[in-house]
């Protein structure tokens, strides 16, 4: 691989560390299997693209405002489960199927490039680097400040609530918290992240599309039990940590694979790639994580 490739391929993991974090917020914290990404991810990026091209939108607004877009289809989701008493999955399927046709709607078709229109990337054109250099140390920033916001909010009342929600739901409602409650801003919160990951990625690569969101939830689970597997964690700090580096490592392996000559795999194989990638990890996690696995052999 390239230094091209390399920082091309830490570009999207980035990207998909900020999805991550949204998986882990529902998968892990919440326990509550959210499929909603597969359509707030392409919504995130119909939103600011449609505002930055067709409304002159400020992007880092733009960005913004596809967070809040984001964040309603997943309070939609969770009030389908909490109020109607609509399974999860079922849910998330439901609001996924909805968003494909919304989003065609926002962009009045299927895609919207974004010619000519200045990103949040624009402004770090003068600094006399390469974009495919400083873009990856410009999103490394923006992910490590998600990062930070997120770990600080699991810290504070609200977000202990939440977490109690998710481990034991009748103990924290026996105790006062409400538990519908912490899974509406919950999920709402992680498609937030899911949809500003996917303004950052329509801004980097020029284009949004309704269909870029196909696979997203399976790239997110597998950032979070590979980190997890090989960063295994019981704080919060560490375990959001492991869910980028996981990202990273992730994205790293598919472009290995992809560009492993011996493997004999094309381009189009990128979602076997991402089970057989995905199917590993489930595997080595099934003992414990990876450094469980090599002391066990060593000790063999």
């Amino acid at each position: 691989m390239s230094l091209y490739e390399i920082l091309g391929t830490l570009e999207t993991g980035f990207i998909f560390g900020i999805v991550a974090l949204g998986a882990y917020l529902t998968f892990q914290i919440l326990d509550f299997p959210d499929l909603t990404v597969e359509g707030s991810f392409p919504l995130g990026a119909a939103v600011a693209a449609t505002l930055m091209v067709n409304a002159g939108w400020n992007p880092w607004i733009a960005t913004l405002a596809a967070g809040l877009a984001g964040f309603c289809a997943g309070y939609m989701t969770a009030l389908l489960n909490v109020r109607f008493n609509i399974l999860h999955i079922l849910a998330g399927i439901l609001l996924a199927i909805s968003l494909y046709s919304i989003n065609l709607r926002i962009m009045s078709g299927p895609n919207k490039p974004l010619l000519q229109v200045d990103s949040v990337f624009t402004a770090f054109e003068g600094f006399g680097l390469p974009g495919y250099i400083i873009n990856p140390i410009f999103l490394g920033i923006i992910v490590i400040v998600i990062k930070l916001i997120l770990d600080a909010f699991l810290a504070t009342g609200w977000g202990i609530s939440m977490r109690a929600a998710g481990a034991n739901p009748a103990m924290a409602e026996a105790n006062g918290v409400n538990v519908g409650n912490m899974k509406l801003y919950g999920v709402g919160f992680a498609n937030a992240l899911t949809g500003i990951a996917g303004a950052l990625f329509a801004q980097i690569f020029g284009a949004a599309d309704a269909y870029m969101g196909i696979g997203v939830i399976i790239v997110g689970l597998a950032s979070v039990i590979v980190g997890m597997s090989i960063m295994p964690s019981r704080t919060i700090i560490l375990a959001t940590f492991a869910c980028l580096v996981g990202a990273v490592l992730y994205r790293l392996a598919v472009a290995v694979a992809l560009n492993a000559d011996f493997l004999g795999f094309q381009a189009s194989d990128v979602q076997l790639v991402t089970a057989v990638l995905v199917a590993v990890a489930l595997i080595a996690q099934q003992s414990g994580s990876v450094f469980q696995i090599i002391r066990k052999g060593a000790k063999k």
